[in-house]
C-alpha cells in the first residue's frame, strides 16, 4: 500500500484517521493503540508476490524485530555502566545488523563471489522486506542510547508505535525516540485538532502533488536515457547526458520531497509531528550544506552513531577524512545491495573530503567565501555527476542486473556529460530518444527549485515538523504574504493542485526510496 494509491487515500488513511478521533476523543492511550493496529495493518497489507498467498511471515519479522529490541533496550538499561550491558548492547547491534546483512547483503555477497571466483555460494532467493533499513537504525539508535542513559522505561504501546507508525514506517524519516516516544505519552491531539488536521491535509496535498504531476514526469525522460546507456547503441550527447543526470536528480528530488511531505502531512492529521527530512537541498551552497538538507535524518544517524564513535574529527584531519570516506561509503550502501551505490556514497565522501579542505584552506588563507549563485551552481554539479551511478543502481539490483551493466552506463554517461563523446547539444530528429523541449523543462524546473520557497518555510508559521529552526531560514521571521494560512485563497490553490493530480492519477509508481 503506497500513498500514492486510491487504497491509501480513499480507504486506509480516513478509515484510521476516523477510528483515531472516535476513541483518541475520549481516550488517548487507545487511540495510540488504534494506530498501531492499524500501522500493522499497514505493514501487513505487503505481499512481495501478488501470485502467491498472503503470508504473516513479513509481519511476525518487524513485530519479532520490536519486541526483541524492546526488552534488550530494558536489560541495557538495567544492566547499563557494567560489561554485562556492554555485551547486551553488542550481541544487539550484531544481531539488527546481521538480520538487515541476511535480508539486503547476502545476494550483493553472492554476485560478488560469482564474480571473484567463477563460482560462488548457493544463496536462496531473499525478499528485501519493506522498511527494513529504517526501523533496524532506528531500533540500534535505541539499543545505543539506553547504553548512554538516554532512554526512559518506555510503555510497550508506545515502543511499538514509534517503530510500526505507518506515516514514516516504509521509508523514513528515521525517527529517534526523544522526538517520538513524549509525543505519545503526552499527546494533545484533541486541543489541537482542526489545526493539525488543515495544516497536515495541506502538507498531504502538496507532497502528492510533487510525486504525481512532478516525479513521475521526469521518470520516463531519465529512464529512456539511462536505458539507452545501458544498451550501448549509441553515445549520449553531451545534450542528452545532462539531461539524463538532471532529469534523474529532479525526479528523486520531488519524488524524496513528496514522500517526505506526504509522511509529515499524514502524521500531522493524527497530531503527531514527524523531524524533518528534507529542505531544497539543491539550494546547498556545498556538500557539505547538502547533506544537511538532504535526507536530515540519515546524515544525524550516520554523524551520532558511525562518524562520532569513529573518532569524527578529534584525532586530526587524516583521521578525520577516513572516517568521511568510510561513513559516506558505507552510507551508500545503506541505499541500495550494489557497488555503484557504493561508488556514490565515495563520491560524496570524496567531495566531503575537499570541502573541508577548502574551508581549511580558506581560513587559514583568509580567503573570502565564493559568491552564492557560483557555490550553488559548483554543488548541483557536482550533485548531479553523482547521481549517476546512483540511478545506473537499478541496473545492478534483480536476478538480472549486474555491476557491469551498472558501471558500464555510468562510464557512458559521465563520458557524455564531461564532452569525452565530443560536444554535440542533440541528435538530430531520427535519432532522438527524447524532445529537446525535455532539457529546457528540466532547465526551468531547477530555476523553480532554486527560486520558490519550499512546502516547510510556506507551512512555517505552523511548525510543520520538528526541527525547522535549526535549518537555513527555518526561523520564525516577519510573516510573508506567501506564507499559509486557513483562508479561502488558499483553500481554492489546494484544489487547484489537487484537480492537477487527479488528472495525471492514472498510474502508481513507487517511491524511490521504497527500494531501500
Amino acid at each position: 500500500m503506497i500513498f500514492n494509491s486510491y487504497t491509501f487515500l480513499l480507504l486506509f488513511l480516513p478509515l484510521t484517521l476516523l477510528g483515531f478521533h472516535l476513541v483518541g476523543q475520549r481516550n488517548l492511550r487507545v487511540g495510540f493503540a488504534w494506530l498501531v493496529l492499524m500501522s500493522l495493518v499497514y505493514y501487513g497489507w505487503w505481499n512481495p508476490n501478488p501470485a502467491e498467498p498472503w503470508s504473516p511471515w513479513w509481519l511476525c519479522l518487524i513485530l519479532g524485530s520490536s519486541v526483541t529490541n524492546f526488552f534488550l533496550g530494558r536489560a541495557i538499561t538495567s544492566h547499563r555502566g557494567v560489561r554485562a550491558g556492554f555485551g547486551i548492547l553488542t550481541a544487539g547491534v550484531v544481531a539488527n545488523l546481521g538480520v538487515l546483512a541476511w535480508f539486503k547483503y547476502a545476494g550483493l555477497f553472492a554476485k560478488t563471489m560469482v564474480a571473484l571466483t567463477g563460482g560462488g555460494i548457493n544463496f536462496p532467493d531473499v525478499i528485501l522486506p519493506l522498511g527494513i533499513s529504517f526501523f533496524t537504525f532506528q531500533q540500534i539508535a535505541y539499543l545505543v542510547d539506553a547504553w548512554r542513559g538516554e532512554t526512559k522505561e518506555y510503555h510497550f504501546t508506545d515502543y511499538l508505535l514509534f517503530v510500526t507508525f505507518f506515516p514514516q514506517l516504509i521509508a523514513g524519516p528515521i525517527v529517534h525516540h526523544k522526538e517520538m516516544l513524549p509525543q505519545f505519552q503526552h499527546g494533545r491531539y484533541n486541543s489541537q485538532r482542526w489545526v493539525n488536521f488543515s495544516v497536515g491535509l495541506t502538507i498531504l496535498i502538496a507532497g502528492l502533488f510533487k510525486k504525481v504531476v512532478l516525479a513521475d514526469n521526469f521518470a520516463p525522460i531519465a529512464n529512456r536515457l539511462f536505458g539507452l546507456a545501458l544498451s550501448g547503441e549509441r553515445d549520449l550527447t553531451i545534450g542528452e547526458a545532462w539531461t539524463a543526470a538532471t532529469s534523474y536528480g529532479l525526479q528523486i528530488y520531488f519524488d524524496f520531497s513528496g514522500y517526505s511531505d506526504m509522511a509529515i502531512g499524514a502524521a500531522r492529521l493524527f497530531g503527531i509531528r514527524l523531524p524533518l527530512n528534507f529542505h531544497s537541498p539543491y539550494k546547498a551552497t556545498s556538500v557539505v550544506d547538502f547533506w544537511r538538507r538532504w535526507h536530515i535524518t540519515l546524515s544525524r544517524f550516520l554523524r551520532d552513531y558511525l562518524y562520532i564513535p569513529l573518532g569524527g574529527n578529534r584525532r586530526g584531519p587524516s583521521r578525520r577524512y577516513v572516517n568521511l570516506m568510510l561513513t559516506m561509503a558505507l552510507g551508500g550502501l545503506w541505499h541500495g545491495a550494489g557497488w555503484t551505490f557504493v561508488l556514490w556514497g565515495v563520491l560524496h565522501g570524496l567531495y566531503l573530503c575537499v570541502n573541508h579542505g577548502w574551508f581549511a584552506l580558506r581560513k587559514h588563507l583568509k580567503w573570502p567565501s565564493l559568491p552564492k549563485p557560483v557555490a550553488i551552481l559548483l554543488t548541483f554539479v557536482a550533485v548531479m555527476t553523482a547521481w549517476v551511478p546512483f540511478r545506473a543502481g537499478g541496473f545492478e539490483l534483480g536476478p538480472d542486473g549486474s555491476t557491469h551493466k551498472a558501471l558500464a552506463a555510468t562510464g557512458r554517461i559521465l563520458g557524455s556529460m564531461f564532452g569525452l563523446n565530443g560536444f554535440e547539444g542533440w541528435p538530430d530528429r531520427s535519432a532522438m530518444m527524447v524532445k529537446d523541449s525535455h532539457a529546457f523543462r528540466a532547465v526551468a524546473c531547477v530555476l523553480l527549485v532554486w527560486l520558490l520557497p519550499n512546502t516547510q518555510q510556506w507551512m512555517r508559521r505552523y511548525q510543520p515538523g520538528l526541527g525547522l529552526s535549526s535549518l537555513p531560514g527555518g526561523g520564525l521571521g516577519p510573516r510573508r504574504w506567501w506564507q499559509w494560512q486557513p483562508s479561502v485563497a488558499w483553500g481554492i490553490f489546494l484544489i487547484l493542485l489537487m484537480a492537477g493530480t487527479i488528472y495525471q492519477f492514472d498510474k502508481l509508481s513507487e517511491f524511490i526510496y521504497f527500494q531501500f
